[in-house]
């Protein structure tokens, strides 16, 4: 259990590492989840499916997920305490939640309907025509 709490605590430092040595503008902890997928993927290469994941990382995993609401303490405190702020700025707040909320939904909307006609073109053997796929008028 030790070992496989390190592991995970490694890869985060790792990610850490990584992160501060690069300059890349992502967290390192989200850099650090990326090393630990892809290490458990490469040990999913060479072993069993359902071997891919040691029963210990598993084991803590599962444990750090049953306590997952308690890691959103710090955040709902943080609320708690500028909520003068945010209530100065609940209109704005709330209006780019809604704007970035629909921005989402339709890029998402958009990308499905591409990736849609693309599988479909690739399904008759036309996948190399990219440009009719794309075009709304032409249907596979």
């Amino acid at each position: 259990m030790i070992a496989a709490i390190a592991a995970l605590l490694g890869c985060q430092l790792a990610g850490e590492v990584l992160v501060r040595a690069l300059g890349l503008p992502v967290p390192g902890p989200v850099a650090g989840m990326g090393i630990l997928f892809l290490a458990l993927a490469w040990r999913g290469r060479t072993r069993d499916a359902a071997d891919a994941v040691p029963p210990a990382i598993g084991e803590v995993a599962d444990a750090l997920l049953r306590n997952l609401s308690l890691l959103f303490i710090p955040a709902a405190v943080g609320v708690v305490q500028y909520l003068g702020l945010l209530r100065a700025y609940a209109a704005p707040l709330a209006l780019a939640i809604v704007v970035s909320t629909l921005a989402a939904m339709i890029v998402t909307v958009l990308t499905f309907r591409l990736v849609a006609r693309l599988h479909a073109f690739r399904r008759k053997g036309l996948a190399g025509d990219v440009e009719a796929a794309l075009d709304p008028e032409h249907h596979p």
